[in-house]
Parts: structure tokens; C-alpha cells; sequence
């Protein structure tokens, strides 16, 4: 009996307990979540400086035009592609190239014929010539690179060149083959003497994207540009660059410049001059860390900026005018809103930290703020405070006072930095 009652006070006592920690988590979900208003839960998070702009592409870029521009062109180099001082670029059509052609490729066929009429010839060397030719057949027929596709085609040409020559000194004087191999040769010949080639003058990037504007936004002459004149060229946005058929150019690919106009006011709020460095995101969301090398003042309300870039320079080359955005500072850390921010003095500020149903002052240092968000952070000694004229007791006891604590969230199953900040 004395038991049984012993028993059933315990059972009291549990339930009383358990009564106890289920209001203390009401209460904290009552705080946590009936009342959202009147708190805000720190998290890592991340503020930034935005402007989306529109820009004129500038390069260093090198054109490459001959006397025979009229004729057209064959590209010996695909666009795009990295060359060396001197090596040849492309090459302008010959006056009646393609009636030379057409009577080069009718006699290769009368010299085959005439060839395998013929089987004296075939000795080790054209043997050898013609399993290359069949080497590079099979080769042209497993790819779709058209880069390689020409070369395997030059590489012909030049072992059919080999082997008809062979062919013709072995042939007997006044044969008919002899015949065909000399009047091949003859309209080679004519086919490569009025041949113009273009080199290039310097290394760089091929490209026979040309707008003629090549010469009028270069480097060399940033000061000649204004809002008037880059406004003038009419250039749509994000417009790709036709393809000449009379011209190439070399480009610096290591470098290239964006000139832009932006509000002269937002410019001295981001204490933005010559030398600033800052981040730029393409179009395709691609970030590349970019410098201001030139500033000039347009009027009361704008300026010219130039950005220069050091790399994606390659990806731009389709264009001459584009949209980008540029991201005057990037802060990554503890996020609250600037209402929870609350100051003591110009220098001094803190947030009200609500931990368990009790509220504590915490200082903290700002390290940016945004238009809606901040980034904070705990201040690492009681000195600086003091200096900053929080009194000794209060600076004291802020070493023990840090923002975060740990708790367990159970919806996402992992702990967590997490503190309530009174707004």
C-alpha cells in the first residue's frame, strides 16, 4: 500500500515535469514562429552592390586587308584561332581561280585513268604517297572538325601534287600521261603566281568579324570617346558582327575594354576612381574581375567609364556592344535586416539578442550594409569598444556575449548558428 502511493508520486512529479518542458517549447515556438514580426533568425548570408549597364566593346585589334579584296577570300586559319607573328591568315581568290580549279580536278581524273593504264609506274614511292592519300581519306570521313577537315585536304592536294610529278618523269617523253602532268602543272602554276596571301603583322586571335569600327574604338584613343559619339554608331545590343568576305584582323586576346555610361552621383557613393577594382558578370553569368583606367565626366549627372578585362576576352569577340552587370562589392557573413541595427552613437552599434525569453545588448561591428540587409560580426577585444566609448563593465562583459549559439534544428535534422535579433 505505502508503495503504491510511493508510486504514484512519482508518477506526479513525471507528469508535472514533463507538463513544465512542454510549455517551456511553446513558449519558444511561440517566439520562434507566432511571432515573426518581432524577431529575425541570423544566417550565413550574403549582400551585394548591383548596376546592370550597357557597354561598347573596345580591343586592340589589327586589320588585314590586300589588293585583291574583291575577289574573296579562302581562310587558311578558323576564326577564333590563336596565330603567330607571320604565319599566313587566308589567301584572296586568283582572277579566274574557279576555272582554273574545275580544269585541275577534270585532269586529276584523265590522270588516273591513265595512270592505272599504266603499271609500270608503280613503284615504292608512289606506293607509299598512295596509302597516305587513302590514310587521309579515311580520317577526313571520322570527323566533323572543319579545321582538321582542311588540312587533311591541303595534305591531299599536296600528295596528289607528289605522285602525279613522279608519274610524269617516269613516263615516257611525249606519253599521253606526260602529256596531262605537264598541262596540270601549267595551270598550277597559274593558279598559285597571282595568288595574294595575308600574314599576320602580329600574334593574337583570327577573326573575320568585322563591323569598321576597328579603328575608331582602340585604346589608343579613349579621351575621343563621349555619350554623343558611342550613342551615334546606332549599335544594337547584344548584335553579333557579320563575317567579312573581303577582310580579316588579328585581336589582342589577352585584354579588351568596356566603356560604359553611369550616374556620376552612384560613382562618388562607391568611392569608385582610376584603379578601382571591381567584379563584371556577362551574359552568360560568367564573373570576371575587371579595373577602371579611364574616367571622364559627360555632364552634371553622368561620366564615361572604361573597364579594362583580362580574361573571357575570346568569348566577346562576337560582339561590339553588350548588357553586363557590375558588382561594386560582394559581402559574404551574418545577414540581418538594417532596422536590427540599432546605434549607440555614430560609431557604436548593436543588436538586441533574445536567447531562452531573455534579451541582451549585444555590440557589433557593421562590416556593409546593403539597402535592406547587413553584414554583422562580433568585436573581437573589449579595448576596441572602450575606445569606441562603451563603458568597462559593458565591454567586459561583451567577451562573453557572442551573437551565434548552437541550436538543433529539427525540420533540416542538423545544428546550426542561430540567435533571434529583435527588430
Amino acid at each position: 500500500m505505502k508503495q503504491e502511493k510511493i508510486n504514484k508520486e512519482k508518477k506526479i512529479v513525471l507528469t508535472i515535469i514533463l507538463i513544465g518542458i512542454l510549455c517551456y517549447f511553446s513558449y519558444m515556438v511561440y517566439n520562434l514562429i507566432v511571432k515573426p514580426t518581432n524577431t529575425f533568425i541570423i544566417e550565413n548570408g550574403k549582400i551585394s552592390s548591383e548596376e546592370p549597364v550597357q557597354g561598347y566593346i573596345i580591343r586592340d585589334e589589327t586589320i588585314l586587308k590586300g589588293e585583291n579584296y574583291k575577289n574573296g577570300f579562302v581562310q587558311i586559319k578558323a576564326e577564333g584561332e590563336k596565330v603567330a607573328k607571320g604565319e599566313s591568315i587566308f589567301r584572296y581568290y586568283t582572277n579566274g581561280e574557279e576555272d582554273l580549279s574545275k580544269k585541275i580536278q577534270e585532269l586529276d581524273v584523265k590522270i588516273q585513268e591513265a595512270w592505272d593504264s599504266e603499271n609500270n609506274i608503280f613503284l615504292g614511292d608512289i606506293k607509299i604517297l598512295e596509302q597516305q592519300i587513302e590514310n587521309k581519306l579515311d580520317l577526313m570521313y571520322h570527323i566533323s572538325d572543319i579545321q582538321k577537315i582542311k588540312e587533311y585536304k591541303k595534305d591531299l592536294n599536296t600528295y596528289l601534287t607528289k605522285k602525279a610529278k613522279i608519274a610524269g618523269e617516269l613516263s615516257p617523253s611525249g606519253s599521253y600521261l606526260k602529256k596531262l602532268i605537264e598541262e596540270r602543272s601549267t595551270y598550277e602554276n597559274q593558279l598559285n603566281s597571282g595568288a595574294e596571301y595575308l600574314k599576320a603583322t602580329r600574334s593574337g586571335v583570327v577573326s573575320y568579324r568585322v563591323d569598321g569600327l576597328e579603328e575608331t574604338l582602340t585604346p589608343a584613343s579613349f579621351a575621343a570617346l563621349s555619350k554623343s559619339m558611342l550613342d551615334g554608331l546606332n549599335l544594337k545590343t547584344g548584335q553579333i558582327i557579320s563575317s567579312s568576305e573581303e577582310c580579316g584582323k588579328i585581336i589582342d586576346n589577352f585584354s579588351c575594354y568596356i566603356a560604359c555610361i553611369l550616374n556620376g552621383k552612384n560613382l562618388e557613393e562607391k568611392q569608385a576612381d582610376v584603379g578601382s577594382k571591381i567584379t563584371i558578370r556577362l551574359s552568360n553569368n560568367e564573373q570576371v574581375n575587371a579595373e577602371i583606367v579611364y574616367i571622364s565626366k559627360e555632364n552634371s549627372e553622368e561620366e564615361l567609364v572604361v573597364f579594362k578585362l583580362d580574361k573571357f576576352v575570346e568569348d566577346l569577340i562576337n560582339y561590339r556592344k553588350i548588357s553586363f552587370d557590375i558588382i561594386w562589392w560582394n559581402v559574404t557573413g551574418w545577414k540581418v535586416p538594417n532596422e536590427a541595427v540599432k546605434y549607440e552613437n555614430d560609431d557604436l552599434m548593436y543588436v538586441i539578442r533574445r536567447r531562452a525569453g531573455y534579451s541582451d545588448k549585444i555590440y557589433v561591428k557593421v562590416l556593409k550594409k546593403g539597402e535592406k540587409y547587413s553584414i554583422i560580426t562580433n568585436y573581437d577585444s573589449g579595448e576596441e569598444l572602450l575606445r569606441k566609448g562603451c563603458t568597462a563593465g559593458r565591454s567586459k562583459k561583451q567577451k562573453k556575449d557572442f551573437i551565434i549559439w548552437w541550436s538543433w534544428d529539427i525540420k533540416n535534422n542538423y545544428y546550426k548558428n542561430i540567435t533571434e535579433i529583435l527588430n
